[in-house]
């Protein structure tokens, strides 16, 4: 069958509502902490706390099309079926539905739905190991749906059992992966080399322990189909950028190039790079708790995968200024309807890729002569020492200080070092710039010490008054200059606090003395500082403002300073704001890009 994007996210939350469950909606793409991972790689991975037993408000039958971020195989984007975002159409039953159900489900969508011929689903089972035994009743439920005996395949663990790596305490079982030929009109196709998956149910009945696995207590079905894949599978394509996800974007930007896709090649594989990155940028951007490009965490990787497209641009020849067309399609085109606060930050979002467009480009030309310097130093130093000794051994290594030079003065990851050394046979010294980055870590280290004790360098009286206002001062700048300002670090003593936030520009001086004001008013109105330890579900609800997620675990603490300010901290803080004294702000400035950076004074 012939289907859109739009047509096949509906038809998807259509059919399992129809089956009782609740569109859930997507959650962020940034993940907050809780399972040690940087963004969203699976549609599960938010509904951990309830595949685990916690009640979901919404009932114990959910579906959703949940966006992720995977960066581990980002070297492979520019193929025709790698993406660095996706989106994972689920559904999940908590502890209500298990096997019998779901395989009937399943089934029904393929093949009613769908229209897939069920004389040519293939499906695979657990085949069993010491730890936990063969799945003959999934097998059986299968065949009595009418797929073929044949068609049912026992896996070992790597190919039939799934978990989230590198966890501990999540949810895990045995799964039931889908396959179907990619040509059905293939007489005898043959399982697995004619045939692509095209989604799986996972049968959570153990939980994922240091040592092994436990029975989880009660069954849990999690069902992934990834989107991007379906659609080009019902559309009968073997190139996922042929969709209507990608076809309005490889029209704008063959038009500004003057190369067509069609053609292949290295102009091809640009243009996909563009195409994914850019969406991605978009995404991450435009999330409700979006993040900005930086050289630290979440803002390195978005940052990484920026300057990767904005080089590959100039690899196509065309102006990085196509970044912001190409953002506009996904804004306004394809993702209006699924994703409406891109809408609403729309402006934000292409500021930001202006602007991070702007300082890569200052940047790479520099950058780019200087790493040819590299390149032709190795050179000129092989050529020397082979004269010296014809069996001298060609020095294929770029040096870690190099790289790390590259990076700090020119803006290039190490990535992209890493991958025009590829392009010239070399390799990069990465031990020698990780002792290189830890000298430019050891600045920041009195700041982040400080940022683990919620910014105090000791809890005086006097400390934990400046960090009570610093809680004053976020609330105040989300007020006067954005609700998008967040705090990005901080650092107090008995003299002074050191606050930064995100936020494009300087302050004008009427800004900084309506911030003054506003945090002088709440002090004056003398108001309580309320402490309570709530479940993370439930600060989220009630809104409260949680700035450094991977510190937080199930329970937090949470500050309330009446309805001006609320948030997650740690602590200490003062009991009324009425003995904060005067704020006032001695210094409003540039901490990186960015990131401004306010000095504040109780008087």
């Amino acid at each position: 069958m012939k289907i859109t994007g739009k047509e096949l996210r509906q038809t998807w939350l259509d059919f399992y509502k129809s089956k009782g469950h609740t569109d859930i909606g997507a959650v962020s793409l940034i993940g907050d902490g809780a399972t040690g991972v940087m963004f969203n790689v699976a549609g599960m991975q938010p509904l951990m706390p309830y595949l685990l037993g916690k009640p979901h408000p919404a009932g114990t039958r959910l579906c959703n099309v949940q966006g992720c971020v995977r960066t581990v195989d980002i070297d492979s984007v520019g193929d025709a079926s790698h993406f660095t975002f996706f989106e994972m159409m689920g559904n999940w039953s908590l502890g209500d539905y298990f096997k019998k159900e779901k395989t009937a489900w399943t089934f029904e969508l393929l093949t009613k739905v769908f229209g897939l011929d069920k004389d040519k689903l293939c499906t695979t089972v657990f085949a069993g190991n010491a730890s936990a035994p063969r799945d003959e009743e999934t097998a059986n439920l299968l065949i009595g749906l009418g797929i073929k005996p044949e068609h049912v395949f026992y896996l070992p663990k790597e190919d039939n059992w799934w978990e989230l790596e590198g966890t501990v305490g999540t949810p895990c079982g045995p799964d039931n992966e889908w396959f179907y030929p990619l040509d059905a009109e293939k007489p005898d196709p043959v399982f697995p080399a004619d045939y692509v998956e095209i989604g799986n149910d996972v049968y959570m009945q153990y939980k994922k322990t240091e040592t092994g696995y436990e029975p989880l207590g009660r069954g849990n079905v999690d069902t992934g189909f990834g989107f991007d894949r379906m659609l080009l599978f019902l559309n009968g394509l073997d190139d996922a950028y042929l969709t209507d996800l990608f076809t309005a974007v490889l029209q704008k930007l063959e038009e500004v190039s003057g190369k067509k896709y069609a053609d292949g090649g290295e102009d091809r594989r640009a243009m996909r790079i563009i195409a994914d990155h850019t969406r991605t940028t978009v995404m991450l951007i435009g999330d409700r708790d979006g993040i900005v490009p930086s050289n630290v965490g979440a803002g390195y990787i978005l940052r990484r995968i920026m300057r990767r497209a904005i080089r590959y641009c100039r690899r196509l020849g065309v102006s990085s200024e196509v970044l912001s067309d190409v953002a506009k399609i996904y804004i306004h085109e394809v993702y209006n309807e699924a994703y409406p606060l891109l809408l609403e930050k729309e402006d934000y979002i292409l500021d930001e890729i202006k602007k991070e467009t702007e300082r890569f480009e200052a940047t790479l030309v520099t950058g780019m002569r200087e790493f040819d310097k590299c390149i032709q130093g190795i050179a000129r130093k092989n050529e020397f020492m082979k004269r010296q000794n014809p069996a001298y051994v060609d020095e294929t290594v770029i040096g870690g200080k190099q790289a790390f030079r590259l990076f700090d003065t020119y803006g290039f990851p190490l990535e992209l070092t890493e991958e025009l050394a590829a392009e010239q046979g070399l390799t990069v010294d990465k031990a020698g710039f990780e002792a290189a980055f830890e000298e430019h870590r050891e600045k920041s280290r009195v700041i982040q010490k400080g940022e683990a004790k919620g910014g105090l360098e000791s809890h005086s009286e006097m400390a934990v008054k400046y960090h009570t206002a610093t809680h004053l001062l976020n609330a105040a700048l989300k007020t006067v200059l954005s609700p998008d300002c967040n705090q990005k670090g901080s650092n107090i003593n008995d003299e002074r606090m050191r606050f930064d936030f995100n936020f494009e520009r300087a302050m004008t001086p009427e800004e900084i003395k309506a911030v003054e004001d506003l945090v002088n008013e709440k002090i004056r109105e003398d108001i309580p500082v309320v402490y309570r330890e709530m479940s993370l579900e439930e600060a989220r609800a009630e809104h409260f403002v949680g700035v450094f997620d991977s510190k937080y675990g199930e329970v937090v603490k949470t500050y309330s300073i009446g309805d001006f300010s609320k948030e997650m901290c740690g602590g200490p803080h003062v009991e009324h704001t009425g003995v904060l004294g005067h704020f006032k702000i001695v210094k409003e400035q540039s901490s990186s890009a960015g990131v401004r950076r306010i000095k504040a004074v109780l008087e």
